[in-house]
């Protein structure tokens, strides 16, 4: 997880240096060609997949919410410092939490009804509305939160249905398409440098993913949650270090204060899959 967030965190950076000059949604689909490369090894279960009409349709809603998501996030990092990003991609999974029992009827106990309210209260003390001016990053970062949490969600149903690579690679090949026409609205030719970057960008995001996935195999989520709050850490550094992006109290506070609620409701979701599931059972994603 501690690779995890290097990763992560060297995608924002490498993301912030690009500073507009290849418009959101290009950058966004040149990371996502890039990527494609590592779909290689998944050639063979993709060509055997055969989808029911109802998961073609849960992989395409979730395609169509990533799309947006990620030209949101792309967009929200040439206007934004870093640490704010960061701080508010930790809304993903209370959102995810919120969705859950909207459209699954997951139960939501007071405690963590009370972890949600936190957090909210924790991106409020971010954004702190009516004490300063919000950028349209910030709104951008908002859309990104509950798109991405749209997207998790749908990955979390059908995630028992088939084998993870497949599920990882469908999207990345949806997420493609669906930025495709969105690039080219505004298209320009981007310099060997820029394409560079962006190689570096899905280079990193792929491992980043893959790290995260041997983390998850080889602990319970519980013990790998609290070590995403050093991506604030290193991304208020690294802000601060390289891009002259002073550091900001209310956003370290209010990044602490979502990754403790995230944390608290990970805990409890831990504590209730124990009460109901087999022996032995804890820790299988």
């Amino acid at each position: 997880m501690v690779v995890t967030g290097l990763c992560f965190v060297a995608v924002t950076a490498l993301v912030k240096t690009l500073a507009g000059r290849v418009p959101a949604a290009e950058s966004a689909f040149l990371r996502y060609v890039f990527g494609l490369v590592f779909l290689l090894p998944a050639w063979r279960s993709l060509r055997d997949l055969r989808l029911t009409k109802r998961q073609w349709g849960l992989f395409t809603l979730r395609g169509a919410a990533q799309t947006l998501g990620v030209i949101c996030w792309f967009y929200a990092m040439t206007r934004i410092p870093i640490a704010e990003v960061t701080a508010m991609n930790y809304l993903v999974p209370v959102f995810v939490t919120v969705l859950a029992v909207v459209f699954l009827g997951e139960r939501l106990a007071g405690r963590r009804i009370g972890a949600i309210v936190v957090a909210l209260l924790g991106a409020m003390l971010i954004l702190r509305p009516g004490f300063r001016a919000l950028d349209p990053g910030h709104f951008a970062m908002l859309g990104t939160a509950t798109l991405f949490s749209v997207s998790y969600l749908i990955a979390k149903i059908v995630s028992g249905e088939m084998r993870a690579s497949v599920v990882v690679a469908l999207l990345s090949i949806t997420v493609t398409i669906g930025l495709a026409p969105f690039a080219i609205a505004v298209w320009v030719t981007p310099s060997l440098a820029d394409l560079a970057v962006l190689a570096g960008v899905a280079c990193f995001a792929t491992g980043g993913h893959y790290a995260m996935t041997l983390a998850f195999a080889a602990a319970p989520v519980t013990l790998t949650q609290p070590v995403t709050f050093l991506q604030l850490v290193w991304s208020v550094a690294i802000g601060a270090l390289f891009f002259a992006e002073p550091v900001d109290p209310f956003v370290v506070a209010g990044g602490t204060v979502i990754v403790g609620a995230v944390v608290f409701i990970t805990w409890r979701e831990a504590v209730l899959k124990r009460r109901i599931s087999p022996l032995g059972t804890e820790g299988k994603f």
